[in-house]
């Protein structure tokens, strides 16, 4: 019994197992057929599926080179920084007229230095010194004469004049080929470098420009080159050590010329005579107001050239005398020396230690020293009035 019941179970397994298999055989038939079908229908009608293009890294760049900034130095006449290009420009003076028929006058505010001294019959007259920047529009151009040449050696300029005193022309003929200067006279270069202008009248029209002064320079041989400073300068003073209030004024015959300390910018504006609004460059527009005010006193006397009737000048211009200093708002009684035509102007203080100027433009009031002058120097915050019969420092001259 127990032995028929073991085949029993035994039958029952393999037969179980006999219909598992025949099931998956059938299956796996069945897989097959399907593959088939499906494999011939592909090569029957075959699908080309879209392909992505391999994406490609952009090419590495080296990153640009980077423009140097140019390194800038002192400009020898100003201290303002400048390229080393602009610092060894050739510096040329030009001479310009203050006659009220040359107002406006173009060119100050591109100047380094501006020498302002009596010419003839009381009438001051200009010399621009440019170095560093090649201005605009520069004139109206007037007369040479001897002590401003002078001037002008001490940076061995391009002297540009129209015509000038015998004294000058003989100068110049004989010692005007880089000798003290290069002579560059508008009679000889009208109508090349120096041009009349018709909406001025003579003589007070000749006038030129900083493209034509460069090419000028050139043509004369005044050659671009290092060139030695003859003053100190230092950066403005903190506005908190600036003064407010103060004024200079310088008297000539023809003229009074004030300027008006401005604290904000650290300048003296410049005023003519009775003006309430300051002298104004008729070149960029803009107001005259140099960083730096010095008053030279010297003596000035009739030169005998043989034209009394002109009423011309010499000037003591070579040797030592008294020079009044404005930087910063601050003025110092000091002295003046030159000690040839070709050697600078050098300014000390009270305790004859050389100046340090502001950075920027210096203007130069030579005073002959029967010629009247006042200066104010202005007050800082909280500070109180020296004592006594005025309310300000006050200096002022007159001939004994």
């Amino acid at each position: 019994m127990r032995r028929a019941l073991v085949g029993l179970i035994g039958i029952s397994i393999v037969g179980l197992a006999v219909l598992a298999g025949a099931q998956i055989g059938a299956l796996g038939s069945t897989g097959a057929v399907s593959a088939t079908a499906s494999l011939g229908a592909s090569s029957a009608s075959p699908t080309v599926l879209p392909t992505a293009a391999p994406t490609l890294a952009p090419p590495t760049q080296p990153p640009p080179t980077p423009t140097p900034t140019p390194q800038l130095v002192p400009a020898p006449l100003t201290g303002l920084p400048v390229t080393p290009e602009a610092a060894g420009r050739h510096p040329i003076a030009v001479m310009v007229d203050d006659h009220a028929g040359a107002r406006p006058q173009t060119g100050f505010n591109a100047a380094s230095i501006v020498w302002h001294a009596p010419a003839e019959g009381g009438v001051p007259r200009y010399m621009l010194v440019f170095q560093d920047e090649v201005p605009g529009d520069v004139g109206p151009i007037r007369s040479a004469r001897q002590y401003y040449v002078e001037w002008a050696a001490e940076w061995n300029a391009l002297y540009v004049h129209h015509g000038g005193s015998p004294q000058a022309l003989d100068t110049l003929l004989r010692k005007g080929s880089g000798q003290l200067v290069y002579n560059a006279d508008g009679f000889r270069w009208e109508g090349r470098f120096v041009f009349r202008v018709k909406e001025r009248l003579a003589p007070h029209n000749v006038m030129t420009d900083g493209e034509h002064l460069r090419k000028l320079a050139a043509r004369v041989g005044a050659e671009d080159g290092l060139l030695v400073p003859a003053w100190s300068f230092a950066a403005d003073a903190p506005f908190e050590l600036r003064p407010t209030g103060g004024s200079i004024a310088v008297t000539y015959p023809y003229e009074k010329v004030t300027y008006r300390y401005d604290p904000l910018t650290n300048t003296y504006p410049r005023y003519i005579d009775s003006s309430k609004t300051p002298q104004v460059d008729a070149g960029d527009g803009q107001v005259v107001a140099p960083k730096n005010v010095v008053i030279l006193r010297m003596f000035f006397g009739a030169l005998n050239d043989g034209h009394p009737n002109k009423h011309r000048l010499e000037a003591h211009n070579i040797g030592t005398g008294e020079a009044w200093i404005a930087t910063n708002g601050h003025t110092v009684k000091g002295t003046w020396s030159k000690a040839s035509a070709t050697a600078p102007t050098l300014l000390f203080g009270p305790d004859g230690e050389p100046i340090t100027l502001t950075a920027g433009q210096t203007f130069m009031q030579v005073l002959p020293l029967a010629y009247p002058f006042k200066i104010r120097d202005g007050l800082l915050p909280g500070e109180e009035p020296p004592p006594g019969p005025s309310s300000s420092a006050q200096a002022s001259a007159n001939p004994s």
